[in-house]
């Protein structure tokens, strides 16, 4: 009996068929990175005031004056959401009284934007906030339209998995894809908030889904060197490519609609890809389709420039381990025993909060100092770095150290920042984006580090739970970001305390590094703390390139 490993060693590790397949399904996230934190600048808040309208009877004294001063920030500007009584100014207007010496401002009576708000256009031109006035009383329509686009990502992670393993890799990869491209389109038309919001969660839906879709795909397609780069490295970067150009469309397209069409049209790229992108061999052999599997592995052979042999698939031969293995283990075996109910509750912890600090960090770069297009597009760059400083951690030393420095270094920056004097932003803006690579170094590690903790029979389960935890993070992370309004150094208070407290967390779990993977409940590593209890032992250098472990980060 043979694998599919076996089956495909003649065809090398890196011919140009492997090139072919990781540059395009890398590729094909790229659209993944500015559509995911297109948010940021669809619902840019500019600077606005109450309007007053032109027949009003003011004159101009009155006029400038008729919006309240308050602190913010340190400094008094005009009210966002008051504005004083028109009636009342009209009538000193029209008595000849001044405002300041004739009349004190301060004990007038105050009243909402009753006629609406005048916008700043100095940084965008139109968003979703000032086409729908979504500030003051309605200002947490943004932040839920935010996550609700989580909500998206948090449905499309329950069944990407299940479609694809119905109806295969690659046609879940291009369905989902038009399924992003085209509720996107979909969105451009929106006429209301509401409207906007519900297709935003099916692109979210869709964006999971080909996300996870190519992420099995090529795991399936690539040996097991080359898996190892395109899990951590190919998709993680081309995603931050992506992610760098979303402010770069932003700052020459300034209208919401014309920017999220933008953003929209470069989907339409990746329909030739269907011609050229194969579906997975495994699946198909899983299915019992090994003519066709044996077609792809031909025109494999032939574009590496390789003689294949004259059979390369003899069904009877062929050991397809995935589709003979009996489930026969539940959710509920992640409480099973204390070791890994503790296990899960920590990870589950983890994911939570470092996606909170990721996706918050993301979506506040328009509250930084400075210009949010250069700011956006740091935030982007730093993720590059982190990818790489991960990659060359995960090959070199422990897990529980590697991921509780980057913690701490994520959480300890983000306390500093209100220590910061005001007159110093671009330190704030530097310990932001240092925050930034920590917890984009910890969130590249958590995938790896949490798939070696649990065993084989329920290692899918585990990093899912803590995946779904993950997806709970980023729907909470607006919030956040929100909390800045009322204090501006509160969310990076929070985000810092949590991330420390994560750090610590992770000093607690298991090391596994170096460490056979467990194949078993019992032969699971054990937390500190609790009793000792023996795991056999088995080859580890086999065990860790493992492809199970990079199929079930696709979650």
């Amino acid at each position: 009996m043979r694998d599919y490993e076996e089956v495909s060693a003649f065809l090398g590790e890196w011919g140009r068929f492997q090139r072919l397949v990781f540059f395009l399904l890398s590729a094909s996230i790229v659209p993944n990175g500015f559509n995911g934190l297109s948010i940021v600048f669809l619902a840019g808040t500019p600077a606005h005031r109450c309007a007053v309208p032109r027949g009003a009877n003011l004159s101009g004294e009155w006029l400038n004056a008729s919006i309240p001063l308050e602190l913010r920030g340190g400094r008094e500007e005009p009210s966002r959401c008051r504005r004083y009584r028109l009636a009342a100014l009209a009538n000193f207007s029209a008595l000849g009284l001044r405002p300041g010496s004739d009349v004190e401002l301060g004990e007038l009576e105050q009243e909402p934007c009753l006629d609406g708000w005048e916008y700043s256009r100095d940084v965008y031109r139109s968003t979703i906030v000032t086409e729908w006035n979504l500030v003051c009383d309605n200002d947490w329509k943004g932040p839920l339209s935010t996550s609700l686009f989580f909500v998206g990502v948090l449905l499309g992670s329950f069944i990407s998995g299940q479609l694809s393993d119905k109806f295969g890799r690659k046609n879940v990869l291009f369905a989902t894809m038009a399924m992003q491209t085209g509720f996107s389109f979909v969105q451009v038309f929106s006429t209301s908030w509401e409207m906007f919001s519900v297709f935003f969660l099916l692109v979210g839906m869709g964006q999971i889904s080909n996300y996870v879709a190519a992420f099995v795909l090529g795991t399936e397609i690539l040996g097991k060197s080359i898996r190892v780069l395109f899990c951590t490295l190919g998709v993680c970067i081309f995603y931050a490519f992506g992610y760098m150009l979303l402010p770069l469309f932003a700052y020459f397209i300034r209208d919401w609609r014309m920017l999220l069409l933008a953003l929209t049209l470069p989907g339409l790229l990746c329909i030739p890809l269907w011609w050229v992108i194969p579906e997975s061999p495994r699946w198909l052999i899983s299915q019992g389709r090994f003519q066709e599997a044996e077609d792809i592995l031909q025109k494999a052979a032939k574009i590496n420039g390789i003689t294949p042999p004259d059979v390369i698939l003899d069904p009877s031969e062929l050991q397809d381990v995935d589709s003979q293995r009996q489930q026969t283990y539940t959710i509920l075996d992640l409480m099973k025993t204390r070791n890994i109910l503790t296990i899960t509750i920590m990870s589950v912890i983890l994911w939570m909060i470092i996606s909170v600090g990721y996706f918050g960090l993301s979506l506040d770069t328009p509250n930084l100092h400075g210009d949010v297009y250069l700011n956006c597009f740091l935030s982007a760059v730093i993720e590059v770095p982190a990818y790489i400083i991960s990659w060359l951690l995960l090959r070199n030393l422990p897990r529980r150290y590697s991921m509780a420095a980057a913690l701490f270094l994520g959480g300890c920056v983000l306390l500093f920042i209100q220590l910061v004097p005001s007159q110093f932003r671009a330190i704030s803006i530097l310990l932001v984006m240092l925050g930034k690579f920590g917890i984009t170094s910890a969130f590249s590690m958590v995938y790896v580090y949490t798939a070696e903790l649990y065993p084989t029979v329920v290692r899918n389960m585990g990093v899912g739970a803590s995946s779904m935890a993950s997806r709970l993070g980023s729907i909470l992370s607006p919030y956040f970001v929100y909390l800045g309004a009322y204090d501006r150094f509160l969310p990076y208070i929070l985000m810092g305390s949590l991330t420390v407290l994560s750090g610590i967390l992770t000093l607690f779990l298991p090391e596994s590094y170096g460490m056979p993977l467990p194949d078993t409940i019992e032969q699971m590593l054990l937390v500190k703390g609790l009793e000792y209890r023996p795991a056999s032992t088995r080859n580890s250098k086999d065990e860790e390139e493992n492809p199970e472990i990079f199929k079930s980060t696709a979650f």
